[in-house]
């Protein structure tokens, strides 16, 4: 397939699904070692999940640049700004207006198929919608250089 002829919302959901891929890896991969959970843990994982629903509201609200900034380096280099802003409204339209959301699994990992050794979390979000009840948001967070936690992975199910 050439990558030059492909759509702005092709590109962006084959960039979706290329870190989908890698988010859903961290689910079902076992750590280098067993993680215990410890508070430190347990506060990353926090930290990783506020992260996530924060950047989830700016999707809810339709703020597509907000949330494109927030997202971390890799994210942003691997979509460009209006690859973005031609696909994710059409991705999100079809769910209608946010209603709710709760966190149903949180994971912490240090390793992340096809990523550099780091501190990710996963977060998986069931979230209805107006015009769709039941979906499944993985959003997968990574520590960056500043501390701070920002999305790396997005894909609604």
């Amino acid at each position: 397939m050439n990558l030059l002829k492909l759509t702005p919302i092709a590109v962006c959901l084959a960039a979706s699904a290329l870190l989908f891929s890698a988010s859903a890896g961290a689910q079902t991969a076992a750590p280098a070692a067993p993680a215990k959970a410890t508070p430190e843990i347990t506060a990353k994982q926090a930290e990783g999940q506020l992260a996530a629903a924060a950047w989830l509201t700016m999707l809810d609200q339709g703020n597509w640049g907000g949330a494109y900034e927030a997202s971390s380096q890799i994210f942003r280099n691997m979509v460009q700004i209006g690859q973005w802003m031609d696909s994710i409204p059409g991705v999100r339209k079809p769910f209608g207006g946010y209603q709710s959301r709760t966190a149903s699994d949180v994971v912490y990992k240090t390793t992340l198929p096809g990523r550099p050794d780091g501190e990710y979390v996963t977060a998986i979000f069931q979230t209805d919608f107006t015009e769709k009840k039941g979906v499944e948001e993985l959003v997968t967070t990574v520590r960056e250089a500043d501390g701070k936690w920002r999305v790396i992975g997005y894909a609604p199910r």
